[in-house]
């Protein structure tokens, strides 16, 4: 099997597998999706949502933000870890969106790489959930998946989604990825593959290189 004809075949599984997987984080708004990710870095998406909701009360959008004291962003945000860096991060970003965008998140890679605190992984997650622009965002789960399914080679993450963004149709990008965090946590999972309960098997070259 050819590599993008199991990368479809993967994506397909997985749709049937999770057919409702959508971004675990919770927010309304760009904004609040952007500053939501930007948490997310080393910390569980659960304890994100835990936290948001008083921070997007007191800073609902880049305008609050932006003028929001230093050590009261960095209260709100603490229980996400690296709250000095993160609340820098947020609220220069807020500054560069007023300044830059018209209060609004851009929706194009260069510019979204332009803002404070926000990488490559953070800029594909706005483009494909907010503006449907697909993109490949490569976390922990996904960087080993697709690794575990002979679809890169590679392990820095940015390899990883030039490698494997010609595989997967812009359309069905952002999806994927979200199934892919549910895949790694109930059955491909860091420290154990529960290939019993995988619906990859026949063609994952780690189970079954023969017929991958």
């Amino acid at each position: 099997m050819r590599k993008k004809e199991r990368a479809l075949a993967f994506a397909n599984a997985l749709e049937k597998l999770y057919p409702d997987a959508i971004c675990s984080l919770e927010y309304k708004d760009p904004f609040q999706l952007l500053c939501a990710v930007q948490l997310s870095a080393q910390c569980t998406d659960a304890r994100v949502n835990l936290t948001t909701p008083a921070l997007f009360a007191a800073y609902p959008d880049a305008k609050a933000m932006a003028s929001a004291p230093l050590e009261e962003v960095e209260r709100l945000i603490k229980p996400c870890g690296f709250y000095h860096n993160k609340a820098k991060n947020l609220i220069k970003c807020a500054e560069q969106l007023l300044e830059d965008y018209n209060g609004a998140v851009p929706d194009s890679m260069e510019e979204l790489l332009k803002l404070a605190g926000v990488g490559r992984k953070t800029a594909n997650l706005i483009l494909g959930d907010v503006y449907k622009k697909g993109g490949m965002v490569i976390d922990t789960h996904a960087k080993r998946i697709l690794y575990r399914m002979g679809l890169t080679t590679k392990t820095d993450p940015t390899q990883v989604e030039m490698e494997t963004t010609p595989l997967i149709p812009t359309n069905m990008q952002s999806d994927f990825c979200h199934r892919l965090v549910l895949f790694g946590r109930d059955i491909c999972t860091a420290r154990k593959a529960y290939c019993e309960k995988c619906p990859a098997t026949d063609f994952c070259p780690k189970k079954n290189p023969k017929k991958a």
